[in-house]
């Protein structure tokens, strides 16, 4: 083990030792500004120009060179991130000022050598370190390597980050216990190394980690950025004294000002000389600065917060002796070309990668214990309560095909607006990095859903077998496939639905309203349906399934023992008569197209929302 970690080891150092090209990174005099309540009627809001736009970031400069890693400190809603995300390329809307990247501005070859580790761990639960990094990788990676130059890149980037101990781990889960917080943070970092960047945007790396851990963490930026000679920037809230001091250069930010650009090590020296010191009492600079930018001096002052702020902000701005922002005497290197490529790998290759990680996560959800568990046991008193019912029982029987258009109406529902909403993140984070097309994905997640369609066949056969329902082979295998279709076009509901809210509580909210509707409708409750409201059932999918599954059923002709001595056509039972559009093929035809039109309508309706909250990078 210690021969395979010592190989990987000279590995990582000779692929990630330090990006192709070292890059100086400045920026001047950066601007951002939002619109307050736009949009709004009310005239009260509207009154004053000024209270409809609210300045984020107000003329803030500075640089960075390669080796150097840069913290940028202030309180909650400082402008911490949104400067950080603007450096990084991700922020739109009024942005001015000046960003550069060795003298550049920002390019798709420039983004592609940069990496965002964002506050947030978005990472798959159920997939290892090992497997995290090398799907990132082989979606990442240039399609000019082979898979194995990848994978070796995945690797190399583990056995650096000191991930070796946890490569087999899952990220977490109800059951394995996962990685810890921290080994959390380094596979997303490890995520942005692949690429070997020459700039790496870091949103509070240590929160929610102990000081120790934390330490850890910010050494292992220290060493990519001294021994890679990479740029690293990056936010963060309260560090440790001993995390302090690895910073190179520090930004102090306090509602949207710059308060101190320079060396770390000269911040309290430039303080004191302002009349603003820690006192005799040994403190934690960062501790100290956060006072500062809330306003809060040490030592006798009658100043109140605003006036403490405002003062420290001026001083800033006047200063005579600030920190050299010109950085044209470092020869960094020209940016290599822009051109206009925007992905790494063709739609072909970004699909099936996409299609294979989808499968291994989402088998998880799909086959957990607790949902195999709920289906066999629904089926199982479903089969007990309509044991062996006959045609002579129809109102029973017609019942059950009610209960499989109703349950499979709702349940796969629940899990398909789940999944879309936890999604999100991932996909926001992943094609935010340029990592693969919105279509690729998408294609992708819809080839995953019928994995849900193992459950409802053993459902569909336990039922039918138990129920003794028609014994043929048509009629069984036609009645699987219309239920089956049935929850392909639910899926595809649920996927518009948590597209379009992205939120699981509503989302199942609005889902369920919907589908009681739709059941409501269908003519199994209600027989005599107002015809003001009854075009409802012609797009209800639980209409058409229980239509289809009455066609699998019986004959147009078929007759049944409505009393003992009589008998009824089927079609003439009050409840099918209500419920059953018509056995002919043309209605059945009708049913079918109408099913089809939605199942593609409702995913298309979820691809252009899912397109308007997932803008690439460009």
């Amino acid at each position: 083990m210690a021969d395979l970690e010592a190989q990987q080891d000279d590995q990582s150092s000779t692929i990630l030792a330090r990006p192709n090209l070292p890059v100086t990174l400045q920026f001047d005099e950066v601007v951002y500004k939002i619109k307050m309540n736009e949009g709004g009627w009310s005239e009260l809001m509207k009154r004053n120009a000024e209270e409809e736009e609210r300045v984020i970031l107000k003329g803030i400069s500075g640089s960075v060179l390669p080796g150097e890693m840069l913290a940028m400190l202030g309180p909650s809603g400082s402008g911490k991130t949104t400067l950080l995300t603007a450096l990084g390329g991700r922020l739109g809307g009024d942005l001015t000022g000046t960003i550069t990247f060795n003298g550049q501005p920002l390019s798709n070859a420039m983004k592609r050598k940069s990496g965002f580790v964002t506050q947030d761990d978005v990472l798959y639960p159920h997939l290892t370190v090992t497997e995290t990094l090398v799907y990132t990788a082989l979606l990442r990676l240039p399609g000019s390597l082979t898979k194995a130059e990848k994978v070796g890149q995945a690797e190399a980037v583990i056995a650096q980050l000191g991930l070796l101990r946890c490569s087999n781990s899952i990220i977490d889960g109800p059951v394995a216990r996962g990685v810890s917080g921290g080994e959390r943070k380094r596979v997303s970092i490890g995520q942005e190394m692949l690429t070997n960047p020459s700039v790496l945007f870091l949103d509070e790396p240590t929160s929610g980690l102990d000081s120790t851990t934390a330490q850890r963490i910010v050494s292992t930026l220290w060493e990519l950025a001294n021994g890679g000679c990479r740029t690293v920037v990056m936010t963060i809230h309260q560090p440790s004294s001993r995390i302090f001091h690895m910073f190179s250069k520090v930004l102090l930010l306090s509602d949207g000002n710059p308060m101190y650009f320079g060396k770390g090590a000269d911040v309290l020296e430039y303080f004191s000389s302002l009349g603003f010191s820690p006192g005799m009492v040994a403190t934690n600079p960062a501790d100290f600065l956060l006072d500062l930018a809330n306003g809060v001096a040490t030592g006798d002052t009658d100043e109140d917060l605003e006036e403490v702020k405002q003062r420290l902000v001026t001083a800033y701005k006047t200063a005579t002796v600030r920190e050299e922002l010109s950085v044209a005497d470092y020869d960094s290197g020209a940016l290599p070309a822009d051109d206009d490529r925007r992905w790494s790998n063709p739609w072909i290759a970004q699909f099936s990668i996409l299609l294979g990680r989808g499968v291994k996560e989402r088998k998880y959800d799909s086959f957990s214990r607790i949902r195999i568990v709920e289906v066999l046991v629904a089926a199982l008193v479903c089969g007990l309560l309509w044991w062996q019912s006959d045609i002579d029982h129809l109102q029973d029987q017609v019942g059950l095909l009610f209960f499989y258009a109703e349950f499979w109406g709702f349940y796969p529902m629940f899990q398909t607006v789940f999944a879309i909403t936890q999604e999100r993140m991932m996909l926001t984070k992943e094609r935010a990095s340029g990592m693969y097309r919105l279509s690729s994905y998408f294609m992708a997640l819809n080839l995953n859903l019928p994995m849900d369609l193992v459950l409802p066949t053993i459902f569909y056969a336990m039922t039918y077998t138990m129920a003794g329902l028609k014994h043929t082979a048509g009629a069984f295998f036609s009645g699987l496939f219309v239920l089956l279709y049935s929850v392909l076009c639910t899926q595809g509901l649920s996927l518009a639905i948590g597209a379009a809210l992205m939120d699981g509580k509503s989302g199942v909210t609005l889902g369920a309203i919907i589908v009681i509707t739709f059941l409501l409708s269908s003519g199994f409750f209600v027989q005599h349906v107002p015809i003001f409201i009854s075009w409802i059932r012609y797009i209800s999918i639980s209409s058409h399934t229980l239509n289809l599954l009455l066609w699998s059923q019986y004959e147009t002709e078929e007759t049944f023992h409505c009393t003992a001595n009589h008998t009824c056509l089927v079609r003439d039972f009050p409840s099918i008569r209500a419920a059953w559009i018509g056995g002919t093929v043309s209605a059945v035809s009708a049913s079918f197209v109408a099913m089809t039109g939605m199942l593609v309508f409702y995913r298309l309706i979820a691809y252009l929302f899912l397109m308007r909250l997932s803008v690439p990078r460009k």
